[in-house]
């Protein structure tokens, strides 16, 4: 009776999902309920979770709870700690939970609702939560190496040196984006600055608090720690209106930029009990809560969609960004659905911290799922919104002109009705003093999220709303950026240990310094690219974001279907082979289209030759003269790098070909690198923090 109970349950979850999945997709002509985005979302990531996530868990991995893990084993108190799972979930949820999930569907929304909504729901559980559970697991079977790491000890020395190369650059372009977009939502904003650099002294006060004042007391750390952060929304409010104060905490975007750089080489230096992990597991319990109470007012409303379900620019005109639905709603929502990103934090500083391998589901795959329900609550906030507010915001002052009226004259012209005075009344009840070119995504997607919780919640605390959701987002991507310095730095060391061993020991004070400095470097230089940029920088960077994004999923699914093969798994190496087909497909396209496309809002090189020619006919005004020979330059390093990503990816790719054709001819193998078994000694209920 009771398995009849269960199985009826889930045929009742299937059908809902169906009915959901159905509704979103067939609805054209008139707006659609947000409720139908939620069912859809709840239900595709239960079943996944339940079955397919349990099967490759059990099946596939096999995963031994009663195994040691590099945690327990390597202890130094500094980055190996074996951590309660709770924590480890908040900060492995906290790290990869980056811009992608909020940014990534509210600048695909240019297209419509569609699309993009479709790619999470089934990028999610087919590809993104995969390669995290697959690359989490493997990486904590090898003493948790690093994705580039465990590719040349796996494929190859030619694919893996490529694959070392290659997810490291790609981590440095991944972390300056993260940087730009919380340059972009604090620039000229006293009240997000200010609630923003209020989040690290928190963050250091919870880490002592968990150490050293009262060890072992999560709840109480985790209250006060939230209290604070609260204290802090509001106490933004009060500085901003400080003349005095405020202008401590008014900056232009460079400022900051500076500002975000020594922050993100003291976040890779300082042991990781001081800052990361304390900083990341507040930061779940804001974004957790955030997106709960976020879902509860969508049901409390039941708001409608106005975004169309598809839209013209489907064609590639769109003004946020420039490329065509195919392929580049692949590459735009790239977290939401599956990130590279993730494998290096998987097989960073996760491993480093995960004290049993049973927890692996739920951490690899639970994590990402949770991700993408963020996505899937972006993509709502940013489509509730009137399309002609949307498009005020996110447009770029130089495609729809730097006065309110052309702006909205512009708009008004591709059939999306807004005014000025709808607009300037939209800043005042926010706070702010213009939402218009606001790029990035950030300041759209807060508006949203300040008018659902404002509609259901009291729309006199509108300006609170709007900044708290600021808060939220630069927490989000904050703790990205620190745990990626952190991972670039591990990365880094792994590479110049092959060169002096003594450089890959990860506490050597020495090497820790060099190494961060030299991440911290390469992502500034590239952060400054996107904030001297007229255009807001997001034209620039977020295209070669999300290619080089996929790019490195596509890398580390090579890895983990190299690994499967090896490992007599070749009968369930599908789990990650048809992912990988396909993002190799969606980047090979994007990337060809970025270097090749005579379209100036598309291809690289067109775009530097484009503002070559107008930089000689001297038509440029003279602010965007002044800035136009770094621009060039910079369009084209883009269109290099892109060029040196495609070629280190498929030289990868070839080198785990080459595996399989080992493997299939019955010749010798690179043997696998798993760590003999060794028995936990830690307790099931053993907790440390």
């Amino acid at each position: 009776m009771h398995k009849q109970l269960k199985f009826l349950l889930w045929v009742a979850v299937l059908g809902l999902g169906l009915a959901a999945v159905s509704a979103i997709a067939l609805n054209r002509g008139e707006s659609i309920s947000a409720m139908w985005f939620i069912a859809a979302a709840a239900c595709i990531y239960a079943i996944a979770y339940r079955f397919y996530a349990a099967w490759i868990a059990a099946s596939v991995l096999a995963v031994d709870a009663t195994r040691a893990t590099p945690a327990e084993r390597l202890d130094n108190g500094r980055d190996f700690i074996p951590t309660n799972k709770w924590v480890v979930f908040g900060h492995h949820f906290a790290a990869i939970a980056g811009p992608g999930p909020l940014i990534g569907p509210t600048l695909a929304a240019q297209f419509g609702y569609l699309p993009g909504t479709l790619w999470i729901l089934i990028g999610a559980v087919l590809g993104g939560a995969v390669q995290d559970m697959v690359t989490l697991f493997f990486s904590t079977r090898r003493n948790a190496r690093s994705l580039g790491q465990m590719a040349r000890d796996e494929i190859g020395p030619i694919g893996g040196a490529a694959a070392l190369i290659g997810t490291f650059m790609i981590m440095i372009i991944l972390i300056a984006v993260l940087g730009l977009v919380v340059v972009n939502a604090m620039k000229h904003s006293p009240w997000a600055t200010s609630t923003v650099a209020a989040t690290i002294p928190i963050a250091m006060l919870v880490g002592f608090y968990m150490r050293n004042f009262r060890p072992g007391r999560v709840l109480e750390a985790s209250l006060l720690g939230v209290a604070l952060l609260l204290l802090a929304v509001v106490g933004g409010g009060w500085i901003d209106h400080q003349p005095m104060l405020r202008q401590w905490f008014d900056h232009e975007g460079l400022s900051l930029a500076w500002a975000i750089i020594v922050y993100g080489f003291a976040a890779a230096v300082v042991p990781v009990w001081l800052l990361l992990a304390p900083r990341d597991y507040l930061s779940t319990f804001v974004k957790l809560g955030t997106v709960m109470l976020l879902a509860i007012a969508i049901v409390i409303l039941q708001p409608q969609v106005h975004m169309p379900a598809l839209t013209q620019f489907t064609d590639g005109s769109g003004p946020i960004f420039g490329g065509k639905l195919f392929p580049f709603v692949f590459i735009t929502i790239a977290c939401g659905a599956i990130s590279g990103f993730h494998s290096l934090i998987a097989s960073g500083t996760t491993p480093k911290l995960l004290a049993n391998e049973g927890d692996i589901r739920m951490i690899g795959y639970g994590a990402m799922l949770l991700e993408s329900f963020v996505a899937i609550m972006a993509m709502i906030a940013a489509t509730v919104l009137e399309p002609g507010v949307f498009f005020a915001i996110n447009s770029p002052a130089g495609v729809v002109g730097s006065e309110a009226v052309d702006a909205i004259a512009k708009i008004n012209s591709w059939g999306f009705a807004v005014t000025v005075e709808q607009m300037n009344q939209l800043a005042r009840d926010m706070g702010e003093s213009s939402l218009f070119a606001r790029t990035g995504g950030a300041p759209s997607l807060a508006v949203g999220m300040a008018s659902i919780f404002g509609n259901a919640f009291g729309k006199g605390m509108l300006a609170i709303w709007y900044h708290f959701a600021i808060m939220f987002e630069a927490i989000f991507i904050l703790t990205t950026l620190d745990a990626g310095t952190r991972v670039g730095r591990f990365m880094l060391q792994d590479m110049l240990g092959n060169i002096w061993p003594k450089m890959g020991q990860t506490s050597w004070m020495p090497s820790v310094m060099l190494t961060s400095g030299l991440v911290v470097a390469g992502w500034g230089y590239f952060l400054y690219i996107g904030v001297i940029d007229p255009n807001g920088g997001v034209n620039i960077l977020w295209p070669l974001f999300g290619i080089a994004n996929q790019m490195l999923a596509a890398i580390a699914l090579c890895v983990a279907t190299g690994i499967l093969v090896k490992s007599g798994k070749f009968k369930v190496a599908w789990i990650t082979a048809l992912p990988l087909v396909w993002l190799l497909t969606v980047t090979t396209t994007a990337a060809w289209q970025k270097i090749f496309s005579d379209d100036i809002r598309v291809g690289f090189f067109a775009a530097a030759n484009d503002l070559a020619a107008k930089l000689a006919a001297g038509v440029l005004p003279l602010e965007k003269a002044a800035v136009a020979p770094k621009l060039i330059f910079n369009q084209q390093l883009d269109a290099y790098i892109t060029v040196f990503l495609v070629v280190l990816l498929w030289v990868v790719v070839l080198d785990m070909l080459y595996v399989l054709y080992r493997y299939f001819s019955k010749q010798p193998l690179m043997p696998l690198t798993e760590v003999p078994y060794q028995p936990t000694r830690l307790l099931d209920n053993w907790v440390r923090d």
